[in-house]
């Protein structure tokens, strides 16, 4: 079992790769969870408003370079650019710890440095991902996406708890100087991969027209559309538990950072079981994705009539699992699915949508956390997901003639039919670029 698990951390780089994005992942989380509270706390006065634009600029530029970022991620040196851009990101940080030790820091200067810290993981989403094709063969790419984003969810894990608890003893500008000593680590990391060890991938080549090629293979791409329709509205109204979850320790439960960090590290429970999970699936499949946004609105649905902070904290444990199982599951069938030479360009298209839809949502649930309360921020998201997921699983029975059937494990259901039943793990067979197409090779009937 453990081997199946971990079967990626047989590979040098990736293991590498494993041990950078803990660091950078935990660093990150850290700082998105101190910049929420000096927003929330330090710079206004619980204005919900402030914090989802906060995080609206962050996410703001995914939808201007994010599909730039693809197109680099089919042709640039990869390993290079991260270390670019992970060094980037370290200033940006340093710089506002500076400002609020200096206690010169405004409101405006938090704005700049997310939408600056936004640019820089627009052209590197897609990148961090086609990154792992070349650290481990086709057969484990699964694996390595699981793993990929169990490091992320050990730091969703530790994270948020370490802010909460570092807020109170350091002061919040420490945690962002703190921060650049840790991301020093990633770019050391990067630099100690061998090139024996790296796998060669199919690249395509910089030129005119990359982009649109990208576009056109997603529209002819039944699948895929409908995988970026639950994504982009799960992720707009949805994914905002980081800042709802703020809404509702302060707000509703009269709690502090302690107890808010807590809540992120509860989370990331779930959300590491989830990625566990997910680097023992070999074959994700399109009905999990379908069943995961539903189940996860059912459980923002619990989570907004929570009646207790205790309660909260631990239904935030299967939400984390149902999120990280919506993200893994479409990712990886994304990855496997695609070409390698438009897999950048493919999955910075995702990303847009995934990505690019919290600067809509993210202000719309913060107004509606501030004109109808904090359980509503939460409400409004379980309201999106289910939804979504009723209508593309009826859309897919119509269109697919596929019928829902219970399992015994997770998700306990699944869809079936004679076209979308899961991916070979072979990107090179997605010849056929529709499932409606009799010749379409990406899904098997087995």
């Amino acid at each position: 079992m453990a081997s199946k698990t971990f079967l990626s951390l047989n590979y040098p780089n990736f293991r590498l790769w494993f041990v950078s994005n803990l660091f950078a992942a935990t660093a990150t989380w850290m700082q998105r969870v101190t910049q929420i509270w000096v927003v929330l706390v330090i710079l206004t006065h619980n204005d919900a408003f402030a914090v989802g634009l906060t995080t609206a600029l962050q996410f703001l530029p995914q939808l201007f370079v994010g599909f730039l970022g693809g197109a680099l991620a089919d042709w640039v040196e990869r390993r290079r650019f991260l270390q670019i851009t992970q060094t980037g990101t370290a200033l940006l940080g340093l710089l506002l710890g500076i400002l609020i030790l200096t206690d010169t820091a405004h409101l405006y200067h938090v704005y700049a440095i997310a939408f600056a810290t936004g640019i820089i993981d627009s052209l590197t989403v897609s990148l961090r991902q086609t990154f792992l094709s070349e650290l481990v063969p086709k057969e484990a790419l699964p694996n390595a996406v699981g793993l990929n984003s169990t490091a992320f969810n050990i730091a969703r894990l530790i994270g948020p708890a370490l802010a909460g608890v570092f807020i109170l003893i350091l002061g919040p500008g420490w945690i962002f100087v703190l921060n650049f000593a840790i991301f020093v680590i990633p770019v050391v990391t990067l630099a100690l991969m061998k090139k024996e060890h790296f796998y060669p991938v199919a690249r395509g080549e910089r030129r005119k027209g990359m982009i649109r090629e990208g576009f056109h293979y997603v529209r002819a791409r039944s699948d895929l559309k409908a995988i970026i329709l639950l994504i982009t509205l799960t992720g707009a109204f949805g994914f905002n538990l980081q800042m709802t979850q703020a809404f509702m320790a302060t707000g509703v439960y009269g709690k502090g950072s302690g107890e808010y960090g807590l809540l992120g590290s509860m989370m990331a429970i779930g959300s590491l079981a989830g990625a566990l999970m997910a680097a023992r699936r070999t074959r994700p499949r399109f009905a999990l994705v379908v069943s995961s946004v539903f189940i996860f609105g059912v459980m923002e649905a619990l989570l907004a009539i929570s009646p207790s902070y205790w309660l909260f904290a631990i239904l935030s444990i299967p939400a984390g699992f149902a999120m990280i199982t919506i993200i893994t599951a479409a990712n990886a069938l994304i990855q496997i699915s695609t070409p390698e030479e438009l897999r950048g360009r493919v999955l910075s298209i995702y990303f847009v949508f995934n990505l690019g839809s919290t600067p809509i949502g993210s202000p719309f649930v913060g107004w509606v956390g501030d004109t109808f309360g904090a359980r509503w921020s939460i409400g409004v998201g379980a309201i999106a997901c289910i939804g979504v997921a009723l209508v593309v699983f009826v859309w897919a029975m119509l269109a697919w003639k596929v019928k829902l059937l219970p399992t015994r494990h997770w998700p306990f259901f699944q869809i079936e039919g004679p076209r979308e039943r899961y991916y070979r793990c072979d990107p090179i067979n997605t010849q056929a670029a529709d499932p409606s197409d009799p010749d379409y090779r990406g899904p098997s009937t087995q």
